[in-house]
């Protein structure tokens, strides 16, 4: 069994990441044979800086120094939201575009104040970064398209999920909930090209 350790600090991408890769190793005769172990085994790890100037710089960044100080292989995962009316902001901002979920969202949204449905279309981009202790790397992308929504909708999620709307089921992350969202989301379809990778 592979030993793999997820490089976030963020509880609910760990979750989602953790439950991704759950149900791949899960998936019958193919699944994948890891054990998936989290920052908090590893106490006195380097807070590490996202200041790359894209989602596979940080990604990477983040996993080469996680790895080099565990020398276990690691898997790190930057990502955001980019709106085309917005020039793709706020990018690899996203997380730091405010300083709360909630605060982030009302100010997406009054950006977009006035701007109709047609003209709302956004994306979540996703990077995920593979780096073992010799410094090798794989890395995968994966992205969701959709809209912004007029206002938040619905509990689930966190971050932008409940302003982003998934235009097949005309509703946002936040109405969708984790299973689902688990299985189509930008970070989904990223982790699933990586369980390939991980199951050689």
């Amino acid at each position: 069994m592979v030993e793999v350790v997820i490089a976030s600090r963020n509880y609910n991408k760990v979750r989602e990441i953790k439950e991704i890769l759950t149900r791949l190793t899960s998936a019958g005769s193919g699944g994948l044979n890891i054990k998936l172990l989290s920052l908090k085994s590893f106490p006195g790890l380097p807070k590490i800086e996202e200041d790359g100037n894209s989602f596979r710089e940080n990604a990477l960044k983040k996993a080469q120094e996680i790895a080099k100080w565990t020398g276990k292989l690691t898997l790190a995962e930057d990502s955001g939201i980019e709106v085309d009316y917005l020039k793709g902001a706020p990018g690899i901002f996203s997380a730091r575009f405010a300083p709360t979920d909630r605060k982030r969202n009302l100010k997406l949204l009054k950006l977009l104040e006035g701007v109709p449905a047609s003209k709302r279309k956004a994306r979540f981009r996703s990077c995920v970064a593979l780096v073992n202790p010799q410094g090798q790397a794989k890395v995968v992308e994966g992205s969701c398209r959709g809209r912004i929504s007029f206002k938040p909708r619905g509990s689930y999620g966190f971050g932008y999920d409940s302003i982003f709307i998934v235009p097949k089921y005309n509703k946002t992350f936040g109405e969708l909930g984790y299973p689902l969202k688990n299985k189509i989301s930008h970070r989904a379809r990223a982790i699933q090209k990586m369980g390939k990778i991980l199951r050689g």
